[in-house]
């Protein structure tokens, strides 16, 4: 019997705010809501953005003037809007329209003259150039004569023409939530994520690691650019250029391994499975598959599944543009018919399947969890939603390593297969919706569609739903499928289908005969699949078929019948509960962030080895060495 791996909880952080029950998802589908998730996501968002905090148990603002919860959208909201999803790059991050840069320049005496300055000695280059004659001065300067040319660097500035992206909400600040120590942004991003998305279960975690063998827990995540700001891999590379120092600690934490360990070291204490796969815009699917594969094989029972990338910083934002990848000024004014004067709707930068010009860049982290069907009844976890299985395909031999080919046909159409083989082709073609990759180029709109054209037209599937969440929080890369699939669980949740309200129609060279691509947010009736799907640089294609609670539950009944049930529904009842006081947490901004630095350290004198086990301090559990032989028919 296959263990089913359900989602049983899931956290984060992106330009629509939080993860945890669906804050993110509600702010993009925000005037859909009822009156009471409206004013909980502005409450959620204005603590989130240090609008408004808790001081002696009432909410007040910056000025400490008392501010009701039922105020805050009249107060905040217009405020709240312009800080969240995409929107013209803060200064936070860098100047886009004074973007700092070094002139290079050559200079040449303007007459018969050497060029000639003063300095100090110690600020004199070793060697010093044989085309330099040095004196001597008072007070250890000296007197510099050149007689031939001399290059310089100058510092200067530049108009970057990219300057939109999908930020984390203005305001939100992760490092005064917890000793950061100097850390990366997405590290720190990485251990808001973590929190959120363990405290989102309604279960205490040492629980959970009590429950299980220690080896059957893993953490399966990974970033795929690094961390590249001036704390990680971005400072390393041009301290020395800039004349300063390289850090301890630069180029460890910016590692793309590094929110796997984080996670592992300061988070969870985990000593089982730790896992990192990157696969460009697939990485979140490439570890969420290796985690469901190892729930189902047995070797995990509860799964630590995340992604993130901080990487808004004006070189990588400059890499990305010069490949003509995103979005920029020019083809923004050009689209909308504007003069050289105007300014773009840089809200609208993302146009997945309309007339685009690029993707915008984003950030964010993201974190799922999930556990084997049997440990998450047994614990009373709310169920999310399940991942029957993740497929993952290349493309073949290409011409350019960035162009689409045939690896996404196949795991989408493995996808609505199994969904068929699993709940029948009328769930599939009925009540079944695509998480599209939806990067906002020219190229991918029609290469992705064709790909939903075709399968569509197999599986006799008319108006198939399709929702991007690129339009509103940009391409975060490594956690792009994580933000799919926390809008996917919104879906399941609030029944509201995200349109695509960044463009005016559907591009004329869409193929949407079979999709139901919309401009505007709608209604929609309980769905029961959803499948997350990337279509990412070098070949790396994956897609997800992800199934509701709803469905999810139903099947769980069928396994395991009335009794296990009706324990479950009881146990269910205390983790709901949690969830609630959780929830009401979070909203007010009292996060209370996860940081376990040198905190519940294992002995390792204390370590008890035998020859059928071995029992870790801190565990309940033992973890039980394997007798069986798996070559047995060759010895």
């Amino acid at each position: 019997m296959t263990a089913l791996p359900v989602i049983i909880g899931m956290g984060g952080i992106n330009a629509a705010g939080r993860t945890s029950f669906h804050q993110g998802y509600r702010r993009i589908v925000l005037n859909n809501l009822d009156t009471q998730a409206r004013q909980e996501t502005f409450l959620g968002l204005a603590t989130l953005m240090n609008l408004v905090s808790i001081v002696n148990g009432q909410l007040q603002d910056l000025q400490g003037n008392t501010v009701e919860k039922s105020d805050i959208e009249a107060r905040f909201g217009e405020q709240i809007i312009a800080g969240t999803l995409i929107r013209k790059i803060e200064k936070e991050h860098f100047d886009v329209d004074a973007t700092p840069w070094q002139q290079k320049m050559t200079l040449t005496a303007s007459d018969e003259s050497a060029i000639v300055f003063e300095t100090r000695r110690r600020d004199l280059p070793s060697p010093v150039p044989a085309s330099w004659h040095v004196e001597e001065l008072e007070n250890k300067k000296v007197k510099v004569t050149i007689a031939a040319q001399f290059d310089i660097k100058h510092a200067s500035t530049r108009d970057n023409p990219i300057k939109s992206a999908g930020q984390l909400p203005t305001g939100f600040d992760p490092s005064i939530m917890y000793n950061s120590r100097y850390q990366p942004r997405g590290l720190q991003a990485t251990i808001f994520a973590a929190t959120d998305a363990i405290k989102s279960t309604g279960l205490d975690w040492q629980h959970i690691m009590n429950s299980v063998e220690p080896d059957k827990i893993g953490t399966y995540s990974a970033s795929v650019i690094g961390q590249m700001d001036d704390k990680g891999l971005g400072g390393l590379v041009k301290a020395r250029q800039q004349g300063d120092r390289v850090s301890t600690k630069q180029l460890a934490l910016g590692l793309n391994t590094m929110s796997t360990d984080f996670i592992n070291a300061y988070v969870t204490g985990n000593v089982g499975t730790t896992f990192s796969t990157s696969g460009a815009c697939a990485t979140f699917l490439y570890n969420l598959r290796a985690a469901v594969n190892d729930i189902q094989a047995g070797r995990t029972r509860v799964a630590i599944v995340a992604s993130v990338e901080c990487a808004i910083t004006p070189e990588v934002v400059e890499g990305f543009g010069n490949m003509s990848a995103l979005a920029n000024t020019e083809g923004l004014r050009r689209l909308d018919n504007l003069s050289n004067d105007d300014e773009p709707d840089y809200r609208k930068s993302s146009r997945p399947f309309g007339e685009n010009c690029g993707f915008t860049l984003g950030e964010g982290a993201q974190v799922a969890i999930l556990m084997d069907d049997a440990l998450a009844l047994e614990l009373g976890a709310d169920i999310l939603g399940c991942v029957p299985d993740v497929f993952v395909n290349a493309d073949g031999v290409k011409k350019s390593i960035t162009s689409p080919g045939p690896g996404n046909y196949i795991t989408m159409a493995k996808s609505a297969a199994l969904a068929t083989s699993l709940l029948g082709k009328e769930a599939l073609q009925q009540r079944s919706f695509i998480l599209a990759h939806g990067s906002s180029t020219p190229q991918n709109r029609v290469t992705e569609s064709l790909i939903y054209h075709k399968v569509a037209q197999t599986f006799a599937i008319d108006n198939w739903k399709v929702a991007a969440p690129k339009a509103y929080v940009g391409h975060t890369i490594a956690p792009a499928s994580g933000d799919q699939l926390a809008m996917a669980l919104g879906v399941f949740a609030h029944n509201i289908m995200p349109g695509i309200t960044t463009i005016d129609k559907v591009a004329k060279d869409v193929h949407n005969q079979y999709l139901d691509i919309r401009t505007e947010h709608y209604q929609c009736e309980d769905m029961d699949i959803a499948f997350i799907n990337s279509k990412g640089f070098g070949g790396n294609n994956a897609t997800a078929t992800v199934l509701s609670p709803i469905v999810t539950m139903k099947m769980l009944a069928k396994r395991h019948g009335s009794a296990v049930m009706d324990a479950y529904a009881f146990s269910n009842k205390t983790v709901s509960a949690a969830q609630a006081n959780y929830q009401q947490q979070a909203d007010l901004g009292q996060y209370e962030l996860i940081y376990r630095f040198g905190d519940g350290m294992i002995d390792e004198d204390e370590i008890v080895i035998s020859d059928t086990d071995m029992h870790i301090p801190g565990f309940d559990k033992a973890i039980a060495f394997s007798k069986t032989n798996p070559y047995q028919d060759m010895f």
